[in-house]
This record gives structure tokens, C-alpha cells and sequence, in this order.
């Protein structure tokens, strides 16, 4: 399904095949020979989204734009299923794996491997043909690696890299009720969202 969102609708080339499970809403660019699979969905709130050349966006799996943060994805990436790409960078040859987490301002290198359920954290770059071990969580620039077990290491360079304020634009301490107060306005701008065709 095709959806504009603030006026902007999906570019999808002639090559590109998107599901007919598959959501992409408002400014979208896929380029040739790209696919994006059954119930994945890339949305451009703010931010466009760009997938490249022979990517693949596999079955649910969320690709994010936002504002400061757009989602860039370049050429002969996999996206795995159940994946989220929040406002990130990810370069050429990149392998994302199943429940893969990128976030707001983070970049993956070219010829990098996240895989199953790892995490790279919000304004983190992992470097060109690292690989995030199973569950592992990249942190920081340039990022280093926490097995799950490592929290209050981890702990101690995450909370310099700013994530309320990265993600919900509030510094942290802000409270659950005043985030989502502000959450629930910005994405009621999809009221006025309306089907379009691929033509």
C-alpha cells in the first residue's frame, strides 16, 4: 500500500517490487531492483526514507525517517525480518539480521554485519565490516561492543549519547505522561494520510 503522508508520496521505480502487504508511506524513494517484502513498512514521518539498488526489506520489518535523523539505506542491503531502522545510516553491503535494531543517528559501515537481535544505539557509527555478535549492543563513535551482560559498562558511554533527547526531543528525566502527550501529536499528522496509486 502506497500512502502520502504531508504531501509526499513514494517514488517506486518500475524494477522494484513491493508487497502487497507492504506499507510505504510519504516520502519513500526506492531505487532499482529493490524489494521490500510482505507487512514490512518504511514511513517517512519528517525524514525521508531512501532504500538502494537490489536491497531487500524483508517481512516485517520497520524502516523510519525522521526529521534530523533520515533513514538511509544503501545499495545490496538486507533488511531481515522483524528488523528496525530508526533514523539511521546504513552503507552498502550491509547485512541486517532478524530483530536487528538501528537507531536515531546511528551508522553501519559498509560491509557490516548486525546480527540476530543486536542492538546499535543512537548516534553510534559501527565500522565498515564489523561484525555485532548475536544479542551484542554497538555503542558510541567509534562504537564498541557490550555482550547483554555488560549493562553498567554499557551504561557509562550510552547515557552520554543523549537518546531522550535523540529520539523524543526532551532532555532526559522528562516524564512518560509529557513524552507521550507530544508522541501522540506528532504521529496524529497521519489522520490526513490517504492512499495513492504506484502510477
Amino acid at each position: 500500500m502506497l500512502m502520502e503522508h504531508r504531501g509526499r508520496r513514494p517514488v517506486v521505480p518500475a524494477s522494484a517490487y513491493v508487497a502487497p502487504s507492504a506499507v510505504l508511506c510519504g516520502a519513500v524513494v526506492l531505487s532499482e531492483g529493490s524489494r521490500v517484502l510482505h507487512g514490512a513498512v518504511l514511513t517517512a514521518e519528517n525524514g525521508e526514507v531512501r532504500l538502494g539498488e537490489n536491497s531487500v526489506v524483508m517481512e516485517n520489518a520497520l524502516v523510519r525517517g525522521r526529521a534530523d535523523h533520515p533513514a538511509v539505506i544503501g545499495d545490496a542491503v538486507l533488511v531481515g525480518p522483524h528488523a528496525h531502522v530508526n533514523g539511521a545510516t546504513v552503507e552498502d553491503e550491509v547485512f541486517i539480521a532478524t530483530g536487528a535494531a538501528l537507531f536515531p543517528g546511528s551508522v553501519a559501515g559498509a560491509g557490516a554485519e548486525l546480527r540476530i537481535n543486536s542492538v546499535l544505539h543512537v548516534n553510534s557509527r559501527l565500522a565498515a565490516g564489523t561484525v555485532l555478535p548475536i544479542g551484542w549492543i554497538a555503542v558510541g563513535d567509534p562504537a564498541q561492543l557490550f555482550s547483554p551482560d555488560r549493562h553498567e559498562e554499557l551504561w557509562q558511554v550510552q547515557r552520554e549519547l543523549d537518546f531522550p533527547g535523540t529520539v523524543y526531543g526532551v532532555p532526559r528525566g522528562t516524564s512518560m505522561r509529557e513524552v507521550m502527550a507530544r508522541q501522540s501529536e506528532y504521529y496524529g499528522a497521519h489522520v490526513t494520510d490517504r492512499e495513492v496509486d504506484r502510477g
